[in-house]
């Protein structure tokens, strides 16, 4: 079963290489190898002073100007367009945006755990129909169904089955977001990461790129 990755996990990975502390020792900014913390191509060659991914420049300035074309891309261009990261992975900056499994919250990199931390969780357990007899998708996998808060009263590890807005949004917290009003956070925005062809150079990190807010799903 696939799913979307969480933010935790897109912070290293988008970049790593073959020595996975050196990114940190590099300073390295961006997913690809060929330049690790600018945006242009610095290898000698007809390539070298080339944008390496396909962002906005500035207000208005998607692709450049004609005989100076800069991404040569004024929306979503070709997959293979630019350079993939040491793992072979295009466009884990620039060109498109990757929605990520975590539901957003402004505080969650300070309220989280250091290690794989994750807001967004379900529990879930096996479905069974009014014959108590397991069913599986069209894949093969059996359904899930969520937990209710009645099933989880009397456990010791959990309490809630929903647990989206634990400590930021829920009765305990005493925090409350007016979506639509006052914020766009609510119990379905998902983060969003690496930066598209329509953002700034600053979004193409996968660290800063966690404050990007959207609903899920992403509505047509």
């Amino acid at each position: 079963m696939l799913r979307s990755a969480t933010s935790a996990k897109t912070r290293i990975p988008p970049k790593e290489g073959k020595r996975g502390e050196e990114l940190i020792l590099n300073k390295q900014i961006y997913s690809w190898g060929t330049n690790n913390s600018g945006l242009r191509d610095i290898r000698r060659g007809n390539w070298q002073g080339q944008f390496l991914a396909n962002f906005k420049r500035g207000s208005g300035d998607n692709m450049g100007m004609a005989g100076g074309l800069n991404d040569r891309a004024s929306i979503p261009g070709p997959v293979r367009s630019f350079f993939p990261n040491n793992f072979g992975v295009y466009n884990m900056s620039g060109n498109v945006s990757e929605w990520v499994n975590d539901v957003y919250r402004p505080l969650t990199t300070i309220d989280g755990d250091d290690f794989n931390y994750f807001r967004g969780n379900k529990f879930q357990t096996v479905y069974q129909n009014e014959n108590k007899e397991f069913e599986k998708d069209s894949l093969g996998v059996l359904k899930m169904r969520d937990v209710t808060d009645e099933e989880s009263a009397s456990r010791l590890n959990y309490q809630k089955g929903d647990v989206i807005n634990y400590l930021d949004g829920d009765s305990l917290s005493l925090v409350e977001y007016g979506y639509g009003i006052t914020t766009l956070i609510n119990d379905k925005s998902r983060v969003i990461k690496g930066g598209s062809w329509n953002d700034r150079a600053y979004w193409l990190s996968p660290a800063p790129a966690a404050t990007c807010r959207k609903t899920w799903p992403p509505t047509p």
